[in-house]
């Protein structure tokens, strides 16, 4: 493996094994990187809970190589050998389990990123995929009485960051989303408040 080179790594960092400023190390690297949630909760197969950890991405401004990586995940913060990422989308996705409803859950809004790490900068998001979140969304305001565009940012800002971008991107189309839900709420509180009058509407 020495011999690979790609652009974006990935490696297991265990905390008590790591040096006390590990995420100062990674900072100073100037590399965008995405630190997961403390893994505290994985257990194996047989029930029993595994050592605490942190998976964390590495990505660089080109490829390099397998033992340059090395010589920072392993000599100098005494974690695992670096795994090559061929997409960093989906090994994302896997700092929070967020595809593997069967392993513990973690937060979105605990990853840790450095050095301006955004995720949308790294994966491209297909129409329908992006029609798929809307539907989401839309399911989303629904399920929670959602009212204002303020209050469906915040909704996501702190727990879902892939829909905080749709929204936070998309304010026109949800603020007349919401706006025409408050209208159409409005005007059916407005009939019926006519009809417990006694008020004749003919």
């Amino acid at each position: 493996m020495k011999d690979i080179k790609k652009r974006y790594w990935a490696f297991v960092l265990y905390p008590d094994s790591a040096p006390e400023d590990w995420k100062e190390q990674l900072q100073l690297t100037g590399l965008d990187i995405a630190i997961s949630p403390l893994h505290n909760l994985d257990v194996n197969a047989d029930g029993e809970v595994k050592k605490e950890h942190y998976h964390i991405i590495l990505c660089y401004n080109g490829t390099t190589t397998f033992s340059n990586v090395k010589k920072l995940t392993v000599d100098r913060l005494n974690a695992t050998i670096p795994q090559p990422l061929e997409h960093v989308k989906g090994y994302y996705r896997y700092l929070t389990h967020r595809d593997n409803p069967e392993k513990a859950q973690y937060s979105e809004s605990d990853i840790v990123h450095l050095n301006g790490f955004n995720i949308f900068d790294y994966m491209e998001v297909t129409g329908l995929e992006k029609t798929k979140l809307k539907v989401s969304v839309i399911d989303d305001i629904l399920k929670n009485g959602i009212k204002e565009y303020s209050e469906l940012c915040l909704f996501y800002a702190y727990d879902d960051l892939t829909k905080f971008e749709l929204v936070s991107t998309h304010t026109i189309f949800f603020n007349r989303f919401l706006t025409s839900r408050r209208y159409e709420n409005s005007d059916f509180v407005s009939d019926n408040a006519i009809v417990d009058s006694g008020i004749d509407v003919d």
